[in-house]
């Protein structure tokens, strides 16, 4: 015979059924963290999830690349800043050397321009009596100083301008200025503008010019009846062939290239020693640029860098690419030292290729600059990207985590209703199983 549940029986036990099912659900819940554990649970939100932490795990492994792009940038840049400091050393090392250049600068000094006799004359020592002389006289002859009259050097009355001519390698400079009144001092003031030259009168009398450089200086004065300071004034022309030499206490010879006023030959041991300091440094910088490169790629050698941005391919791909370049002294225009003057080296002996030098570095410091500045600002790129795909992996995270995990303190709460409402259902059905029986009551 079927035995068949009361109603009261049959309902209490539905009841109870369905709460230990809600009950069983919200536990896996809890006991998985999420809401939604498979595509039956919720297949938009599910597969959206799955989306999302794909992209966020694909950009996750980006940022190794993107990590080491910025420490192949950062190994460039600090391989700059330390050849930067190497060429400053290049530069202390030509101002050492440049610092020990008079005894390779031509030098001479006129015959004097004065006498004991004018000293006794006049009370004033050679060296004032010899820059208060007048360049112009009355006549051809040179005029002595009295107590009365400077003297004069016996350059003619009838030329109104004094030219002089100066040659020092491949620079010249020429001028002229009037005759009227000019003394000695005039003409050492006028020689010392030139910028190639200084002049002075030393204690015996003697006009002393001497060459700023190492080149052989080429030195004459003349005198002429126009002032133009172009090669055509007269006064120049007859400068450039040292026409009145002889009346300042030089020669004529002194004007021309062949015959003109030369530094002693002398080979400087200090700048002798200086050259393979300069050439040892110089080789360094070769050295650290070769070694300034980040797992296998380094810029200061040309190399190129490619840093990926984003998980797609093709022309939706975005990077970066850092082109590098070889750097080396020779590409900087840092050219090795020697004494001598051979092509594409520097002569430590001569003043010029120093002064050459310098420029050279001043040249290279500005090319380091412009370098560095612009791996900068790849730097800052690469790093801001980083930041960002950090910050958008951790919002792609969390937009999945939104649309999956569940509340754990609303699913807690929860789980403590079911449980009462669960220890209800079962008093509920205690009760309707205790009506049934009193039926069996009425029959015993």
């Amino acid at each position: 015979m079927a035995v068949s549940l009361s109603a009261g029986v049959r309902n209490n036990l539905t009841t109870l059924q369905s709460t230990s099912a809600q009950s069983s659900q919200i536990q896996n819940r809890l006991a998985t963290g999420k809401k939604v554990n498979s595509a039956i649970d919720s297949p938009v939100n599910f597969f959206t999830a799955a989306s999302l932490n794909d992209r966020s795990s694909q950009l996750t492994g980006l940022l190794d690349g993107i990590s080491n792009g910025i420490q192949t940038i950062q190994a460039a840049s600090k391989g700059i800043d330390g050849i930067t400091k190497l060429v400053g050393s290049l530069q202390s090392t030509i101002k050492q050397a440049q610092a020990d250049a008079a005894q390779n600068r031509p030098t001479k000094a006129g015959t004097a321009r004065a006498t004991q006799a004018e000293v006794a004359a006049t009370s004033k020592s050679l060296k004032d009596i010899a820059l208060d002389k007048k360049l112009v006289g009355a006549d051809a002859v040179a005029d002595a100083a009295t107590a009365t009259s400077a003297g004069d050097l016996g350059i003619i009355d009838t030329n109104t301008f004094i030219g002089i001519s100066l040659t020092a390698g491949s620079t010249t400079y020429e001028a002229s200025f009037s005759s009227v009144n000019a003394t000695v001092r005039d003409l050492v003031n006028e020689i010392n503008k030139s910028g190639i030259a200084t002049a002075f009168v030393d204690e015996k009398g003697q006009l002393n010019v001497k060459g700023t450089g190492s080149e052989d200086l080429e030195f004459g004065v003349g005198v002429g009846t126009t002032g133009a300071t172009s090669g055509a004034g007269s006064a120049i022309v007859d400068a450039q062939t040292g026409l009145a030499n002889a009346a300042v206490g030089f020669v004529a010879g002194d004007a021309v290239a062949a015959t003109a006023i030369k530094g002693p030959t002398v080979t400087s041991a200090v700048r002798s020693n200086l050259i393979d300091q300069f050439n040892d440094l110089r080789n360094k910088i070769d050295d650290l640029a070769k070694d300034s490169g980040f797992n296998g790629i380094n810029l200061l050698g040309g190399d190129r860098l490619s840093v990926v941005f984003n998980e797609k391919t093709g022309k939706n791909q975005t990077k970066l690419d850092v082109q590098g370049t070889q750097l080396s002294s020779d590409n900087l225009g840092i050219t090795k030292a020697g004494n001598t003057q051979l092509a594409g080296s520097v002569n430590f002996q001569n003043d010029s290729d120093l002064e050459a030098a310098t420029k050279s570095l001043t040249g290279a410091l500005t090319s380091l600059k412009s370098l560095s500045s612009t791996f900068g600002a790849n730097l800052s790129v690469v790093q801001t990207r980083q930041d960002f795909t950090k910050d958008l992996s951790n919002v792609l995270t969390t937009g999945a985590d939104n649309l999956v995990n569940a509340d754990l303190n609303q699913e807690a709460a929860s789980l403590l209703a079911l449980q009462t409402r669960q220890q209800l259902s079962q008093q509920a059905l205690s009760l309707a199983n205790q009506a049934d029986q009193g039926v069996l009551r009425l029959l015993g």
